[in-house]
C-alpha cells in the first residue's frame, strides 16, 4: 500500500467586498486555518 499525504496547502478565494464579482486566489497552510483572512487588493473593475 502506497502512503497516504495530507494536504498541505488548501486554496481559498477571496471576493471583492464591492461586489463587483472579481476575486483572487490565495494558498493557504491547512495547518493554521484559524481566522478568517480579509486583505485589501486592486479591484480592477
Amino acid at each position: 500500500m502506497g502512503d497516504k499525504k495530507k494536504k498541505t496547502f488548501m486554496f481559498i478565494r477571496l471576493v471583492s467586498a464591492a461586489g463587483t464579482g472579481f476575486f483572487y486566489v490565495k494558498r493557504k497552510s491547512a495547518k493554521k486555518v484559524a481566522e478568517k483572512l480579509e486583505f485589501r487588493k486592486y479591484d480592477p473593475r
